[in-house]
């Protein structure tokens, strides 16, 4: 059998089956869908066949096009066919128009082009945890194969505009409920029911309708214009700097206001441009780099199967040690938590039960679930219940003998095969565990604040972390829903230690001249979450301050705000004011602190830098950022650039879009971000100093993503 075709089987009962297969998840390239399009045809040729069934192999229907795919058609590596041949040709004009019924069968996955072929059958049967929808949002495109124009005629437009813009899923019950599947059976039921509903569909016992010909759940011209118009003022302000959620407006427009057989021109158009826009490149890339965090050469190349790890120990039940125990207990872990008194344990494990209970309360946690978790969680104040532990997290303040002490004490109370890891986010591991004879199995489990629901977890190894002990943190980070990327031990690790200089360039701007509220606008703008400042106050000026002497712009700003308790949203004051909801507003008096800050540092204000575009803001502090990132390369911090791409999207918001912090670089040339951090070092001073890595790649003309040997590094 080609792993890579469709196979058909005819029935005494004159239903021909038509199965997808792709293992493991049934996904479309264009040789399935050639396959696909002979046995269709056979089967609408055969005189023994009354009816079709389209089904998946091995319970998956199919998860849509492979997004390899979209690489290789992006770069010309396979021939393309006639734009529209599969959306209109195939699936329209053969499958939809087919002179006998086809009923999709749909169990595991229906997703994009897999959806797309099941809404062009006259009948959808599914199972109730099928789960369908159009995702290709998240990669910087629309749907190919017709799907703008039937999901509205299948569930109406308000939904399919949610379902499309959100990229949201739905299971089998919500899709019968939608209207977007007419049953719902259990997987041995499944291919039964649907050959029964073709043949009813046959004999005429079951309406047969193609779906680009209904109309009954589209509304009319005029409030079908007010939905769209309120869809496209929502994604202008949610993401105003990409153009693929207005193009899956103006697509569903176009087939409501001219036709269905309009719109589907439309679509093919459009994908054909979408498809080889920077926005779908960035987006493929960032999906690609994703996987890849957990490949780590020498590492996950040996063979080693990870340990299954039973039970874990949290010590410090503060924000990150609860956060950490949410993540677990959410992922079926038995957890215990430890705290160092009554009082502080019971506020740890308040929290906790505050973190299920507001999952609960949006309807993404059931109270079964809840009860199940809370179950699965116990509180201590020893390590007595530590000796039958896999694993224990230490997440308590950042005082190195404090943490020398837990490990001391971790040693002589858990099993020898425990792992040992810490959350520590700026000490260095082998300081921490230099007491215990145990450094092998000594790790960084660095989650990001709320650790239960920040995806990105940094798993920091020293020289001495065995290759095991790795594996298995890779498959907890797996199991809890986490994006691990591996570090090497170094002070901040990847994505403090990256975007440390973030806020030291904002603040050099703001002390020569930039209004600091321009330069927050400018990077919203850009896309991240919040500005520099706004981020400042959001984890305490006091932490913004850690960082290196040595190439630190030394801002005479900071001291001041906090010598006036000016320490961000905790005193509800900071480089903003804050109300009792923590809504921020731009505080007039903190002009006088700058004024102040220039002052005691002898700094003029620079009237270039007093009239900065928005893209010379986002340049002047962000290059900076890209600068400490090519040492991070240089010195092998990281295993590869695309890691520090995803750790740059998942650990502080930058923009998916423009495929992380190296990629985004890239787009702009090593040549030209050295050209310009060489100008700024010449009249602000060695904080803009290019590194060696950078400087080598801009003399070269090869892009930062091509990381060289760090033991030849000039760094």
């Amino acid at each position: 059998m080609n792993s890579k075709s469709s196979t058909i089987e005819v029935g005494a009962d004159g239903v021909a089956v038509i199965t997808i297969i792709n293992p493991p998840v049934n996904s479309l390239s264009l040789d399935v869908l050639y396959s696909l399009e002979k046995k269709l045809e056979e089967g609408l040729r055969r005189d023994d066949v009354k009816a079709i069934v389209v089904i998946g192999y091995q319970g998956n229907f199919s998860s849509g096009f492979h997004i390899s795919s979209f690489d290789d058609l992006q770069q010309g590596k396979v021939a393309q066919p006639k734009p529209g041949y599969v959306s209109v040709d195939i699936l329209t004009d053969t499958v939809e128009a087919a002179r006998k019924p086809l009923v999709a069968a749909i169990d595991g996955y229906a997703l994009g082009g897999g959806l797309e072929i099941a809404m062009c059958c006259h009948a959808r049967i599914s199972t109730p945890n099928a789960q369908l929808g159009l995702p290709e949002l998240h990669l910087g495109i629309i749907p190919g194969f017709g799907g703008t124009q039937r999901l509205p005629r299948l569930v109406g437009l308000a939904k399919s505009l949610e379902m499309l813009l959100t990229a949201k899923l739905v299971k089998g019950e919500e899709a019968l409920d939608l209207g977007l599947v007419d049953a719902i059976v259990s997987s041995h039921q499944l291919l039964e029911t649907a050959r029964k509903w073709a043949l009813d569909i046959w004999e005429r016992k079951r309406p047969w309708i193609p779906t680009l010909h209904r109309n009954d759940k589209i509304e009319s011209i005029g409030e079908a214009k007010e939905i769209l118009k309120f869809a496209r003022a929502q994604a202008i302000k949610q993401a105003p700097n990409i153009y693929h959620p207005l193009a899956y407006i103006d697509v569903i427009e176009e087939g409501v206001v001219s036709g269905p057989r309009a719109g589907l021109i439309k679509e093919y158009e459009t994908f054909e441009v979408l498809l080889r826009s920077d926005t779908c490149k960035a987006l493929v890339h960032i999906f690609f780099a994703q996987r890849g965090t957990t490949k780590v050469p020498g590492v996950t190349d040996m063979g080693l199967v990870p340990r299954q790890v039973k039970k874990v120990a949290i010590v410090g039940g503060g924000l990150m040690g609860s956060g950490i125990a949410t993540a677990l207990l959410l992922s079926n872990y038995p957890v215990i938590l430890k705290e160092v008194n009554d009082k502080f344990l019971e506020a740890g494990i308040d929290r906790v039960k505050a973190n299920l209970q507001r999952r609960v309360n949006k309807g993404k946690l059931s109270e079964d679930k809840f009860e199940k978790a809370l179950s699965l969680f116990k509180g201590t104040l020893d390590y007595e219940s530590f000796r039958d532990v896999d694993m224990v997290i230490e997440a308590v303040t950042e005082d190195v003998p404090l943490k020398q002490q837990i490990f001391i004490d971790l040693e002589k109370f858990c099993s020898q095969h425990c792992i040992l890891a810490s959350n520590t986010s700026t000490i260095d591991l082998n300081l921490i565990g230099e007491k215990t004879k145990s450094q092998d199995r000594i790790i960084g489990a660095h989650f990001f604040s709320p650790a239960h629901v920040m995806p990105l977890m940094e798993i920091v190894r020293t020289q001495q972390t065995s290759p095991q002990v790795i594996v298995d943190l890779l498959d907890v980070g797996k199991k809890i829903k986490k994006t691990p990327v591996v570090v090497r031990n170094c002070t901040g690790f990847a994505v403090n230690r990256m975007f440390f200089p973030y806020t030291q360039a904002a603040l050099l701007l703001v002390e020569h001249g930039t209004d600091i509220y321009c330069i927050d606008r400018a990077f919203t703008k850009f896309g991240m979450p919040m500005g520099p400042f706004r981020l400042c106050d959001l984890i305490g000026i006091s932490v913004a301050m850690e960082s290196m002497p040595d190439r630190t712009y030394k801002s005479m700003l900071i001291p001041l705000l906090q010598g006036n308790k000016r320490l961000g949203e905790t005193t509800q004051r900071g480089f903003y004011i804050y109300d009792k909801r923590r809504k921020a507003k731009p505080d007039p008096e903190i002009k006088k602190y700058i004024e102040k800050a220039r002052e005691n540092s002898g700094v003029n204000i620079d009237p270039k830098l007093e009239k900065l575009s928005d893209k010379d803001i986002v340049e002047m502090i962000l290059f900076p950022v890209v600068n400490e990132a090519c040492r991070l390369l240089a010195k092998g911090i990281v295993v590869k650039a695309s890691d520090l791409d995803i750790a740059s999207v998942m650990g502080t918001g930058f923009p998916p879009y423009r495929g992380g912090i190296i990629y985004w670089a890239d787009t702009l040339g090593s040549k030209y971000i050295c050209s310009r951090l060489d100008d700024w070092a010449r009249m602000y001073g060695n904080f803009f100093n290019p590194c060696a890595y950078l400087a080598d790649k801009a003399a070269s003309g090869v892009p930062l993503s091509v990381t060289m040997d760090p033991t030849k590094s000039r760094l």
